[in-house]
């Protein structure tokens, strides 16, 4: 007990259980609870910490080398590093990355780790829904444990530990309490100088932990929870960045794994490019690693066989007959310019994507048909445009009688995978335009946008991933919000470079643009 360093309480306590065991019978039940309630106190770090490594540029240097890109989280890391040195003692910030899977979350907090000279302790919420598991069990409950938070403290044996909690996004709630209401302790560092677990029954320090958690997405963490945390977004890796990660980090790692030297095997930038672009659709790079491990292992296997004797390279016309014909269609522009049909962009869990939002009017009674396994957000915002639509008709210079005999049928393809979002408002409304007035929808031209009844255009998220598949595509006018001009100006130059972007803060706006000789409206 002396040589565990315990707060004057914590001994206290642990000494009044030991003066109880001392009188009890050493095979009787209570004396086992007992027994091992004390060996979680003598385990427990109390006043074990390990020292900080505080040379900025020596930190910096070892994020960049386990990471490519991602610098917001790592200044954000670099900067608190500075403060210590400056103040001594700071309270650990909790930080939460957010993103979607495979862009580095968990291996960056794993770099953190190594980077400061701390221990490491990861624990994955998702799933998890009684309350239990994260201030665990009484004493009085047979088999009781501490919960997940002080067991991890115990395998990171210093009161300071790098601390990951995965998945915090995916924590669940039923009769046995809410996880997510108990963690609100842990990470507010008002509160976590004294933590309370039910098994352990005195308070645990928790404030020189570095916590971080990941998800990904913001929009499912409870908000008391999410204010307590720095939220840094993590978005999707472009083109050239996972190239970069191929060459530098996956080609290496998956080398190493397959006992290939690395002079045996040369992957050209061609063949990476190819599999990014045809066998991955993911913001990450797992698939991807998946599928150069793929090639590493076919390579090897012909050199086993003796197939292949001195160095192999794989070209990107030697990719197809490793790995078969590609598994993603790659997206393009239409052939031509059609009459109904508007380009959008959309966010998905993958990254950006376009999407061609088709519309067509048949005799009818006026009514409007949305398909496409559109979301209650999409509909409502289909909704709005067609309502802006039929009430600035005048405008085209079409009655609104000719409404009252005809359907309005609006079709997102793809019709098997859910959609759902507001940022699609304009394109519809531009494709409804296009359907009324006959005029074609400039083919080169995507934009993203909500659309009020007025017509006003409201911003959207997801800019970085959206203008990536446009580009992709070969789409170079992005019709955006005007309201969007600040994250515009923040895009990678890579992404900016022969891009046209159109900042508009109405439909008129967006219509002189998209529709192919649309006469201006005095």
């Amino acid at each position: 007990m002396e040589a565990a360093g315990m707060p004057e309480q914590v001994e206290q306590k642990a000494r009044s259980e030991l003066a109880r065991l001392r009188q009890m019978q050493p095979f009787s039940p209570e004396a086992t609870v007992v027994r091992n309630y004390l060996d979680w106190l003598v385990s427990l770090p109390w006043s074990k910490r390990t020292e900080d490594r505080l040379d900025i540029v020596s930190v910096q240097r070892i994020l960049d080398e386990d990471h490519y890109g991602l610098e917001k989280p790592k200044e954000r890391i670099v900067e608190h590093l500075a403060v210590v040195q400056l103040a001594g003692r700071i309270k650990g910030p909790v930080l939460c990355l957010v993103g979607p899977p495979g862009t580095g979350k968990t291996s960056l907090a794993r770099s953190v780790a190594r980077a400061l000279g701390r221990n490491f302790v990861r624990v994955s919420l998702g799933g998890i829904r009684d309350e239990a598991e994260i201030r665990g069990h009484r004493r009085t409950y047979v088999g009781a444990l501490p919960g997940r938070i002080i067991q991890s403290m115990r395998r990171a044996g210093s009161k300071n530990p790098v601390f990951l909690m995965d998945e915090v996004d995916k924590i669940g709630a039923d009769f046995r309490g809410d996880p997510a209401a108990a963690l609100l302790e842990v990470l507010d560092p008002e509160q976590s100088h004294s933590f309370s677990d039910h098994y352990l029954e005195v308070e645990f320090d928790l404030s020189e932990v570095l916590f971080i958690t990941t998800a990904n997405t913001p929009h499912t963490i409870p908000p008391p929870l999410l204010d307590r945390m720095e939220v840094i977004e993590l978005h999707g890796y472009l083109e050239h960045e996972k190239l970069h990660i191929a060459k530098g980090f996956l080609i290496p790692k998956q080398l190493k794994e397959t006992g290939i030297d690395p002079s045996r095997l040369r992957i050209t930038d061609g063949a990476i490019v190819k599999l990014i672009r045809q066998y991955t659709d993911e913001a990450g790079v797992r698939q991807l690693q998946r599928e150069i491990a793929s090639i590493c292992r076919k390579v090897a296997r012909r050199i086993v066989e003796g197939k292949e004797e001195g160095a192999v390279t794989v070209t990107a016309r030697d990719v197809e007959g490793l790995l078969g014909i590609p598994r993603v269609e790659e997206r393009k522009l239409l052939d031509k310019d059609l009459v109904g049909v508007a380009t959008g962009l959309a966010w998905t869990q993958n990254g950006g994507d376009l999407l061609q939002i088709e519309v067509t009017l048949f005799p009818g009674k006026g009514e409007l048909v949305l398909t496409g396994r559109l979301g209650e957000v999409m509909k409502e915002s289909a909704q709005a445009a067609w309502s802006y639509v039929r009430a600035a008709v005048w405008k085209w210079g079409i009655e609104e009688e000719a409404f009252r005999h005809k359907d309005v049928h609006i079709h997102v393809p793809e019709g098997a995978i859910p959609k759902d979002g507001p940022s699609a408002g304009i394109t519809m409304a531009t494709a409804l335009v296009s359907a009324l007035t006959g005029r074609p929808v400039r083919r080169d031209v995507a934009m993203s946008g909500e659309v009020t009844l007025r017509g006003h255009v409201l911003p959207v998220g997801g800019l970085n991933e959206k203008v990536l598949a446009a580009r992709r595509a070969g789409v170079r006018t992005v019709v955006l919000p005007k309201r969007n001009e600040p994250q515009v100006r923040e895009l990678p130059p890579e992404l900016r470079r022969g891009m046209n972007f159109v900042l508009v803060m109405h439909m008129d706006e967006v219509l002189k643009v998209a529709l192919v000789d649309l006469r201006e409206v005095p």
